[in-house]
């Protein structure tokens, strides 16, 4: 399906609600609920009822008046949209403290996501069983990529690493990068790239108690 001209439009922020909606409509599936109101919907995310509704009317027209969305049919229809109802397969580099933990979270492919690899530089880390996968040298990127048709990449080394080994991962055809480092990326146009600062969270949090 191509997507309509206000779907192209949406800001990255009502994308990273959508999230929010998907999870929340999984758990009101659970539950066994058929239908859920707008307002149903930002009492358990916490956004207004209007924000719920002005985000999802990007993506077309959902829910009846009086009645409320219908849950699994939305739930469906936003993992199609975030893509998520496809199979997308996922390679961590840098085994650390950091990546074991990532390695071990089991909820990946609840959503979609295969981890299909990690590697590492360390010849300690490089052979050793952790989360089900087999450390591989970041030598061995580029033949993984194309073996087992990686597409994104997660990036936990440290700074000074992480262009280089970006920079490996583009060149061998990745196409997205969810970078952890605390560092500065560049990557092409045609890749996508996300980072996560933890310090910078906790800085923002600090600041709110602070006030």
């Amino acid at each position: 399906m191509v997507p309509s001209r206000a779907a192209r439009s949406a800001p990255p922020t009502t994308i990273r609600r959508l999230s929010t909606y998907y999870r929340v409509l999984g758990a009101l599936h659970a539950e066994g609920r058929a239908n859920a109101s707008s307002r149903a919907l930002a009492q358990l995310t916490g956004f207004t009822a209007a924000q719920v509704r002005r985000d999802l009317t990007y993506f077309g027209t959902f829910g009846k008046r009086g009645v409320g969305y219908a849950v699994a049919p939305l739930r469906r229809r936003l993992a199609a949209i975030l893509g998520i109802d496809r199979g997308w397969r996922v390679a961590l580099i840098g085994v650390g403290n950091l990546g074991r933990a990532l390695l071990a979270y089991q909820g990946f492919g609840a959503q979609g996501f295969t981890v299909a690899a990690a590697f590492d530089n360390d010849p300690r880390m490089v052979g050793a069983a952790v989360g089900g996968q087999t450390v591989l040298p970041v030598e061995r990127l580029a033949r993984a990529v194309r073996e087992q048709r990686i597409d994104m990449v997660v990036v936990t080394v440290p700074a000074a690493a992480a262009q280089p080994v970006v920079d490996r991962a583009v060149a061998a055809g990745v196409r997205a990068v969810l970078n952890f480092a605390p560092a500065k990326l560049q990557v092409p146009d045609h890749v996508e790239l996300a980072h996560v600062d933890l310090a910078v969270e906790l800085e923002y949090l600090a600041y709110c108690l602070s006030r």
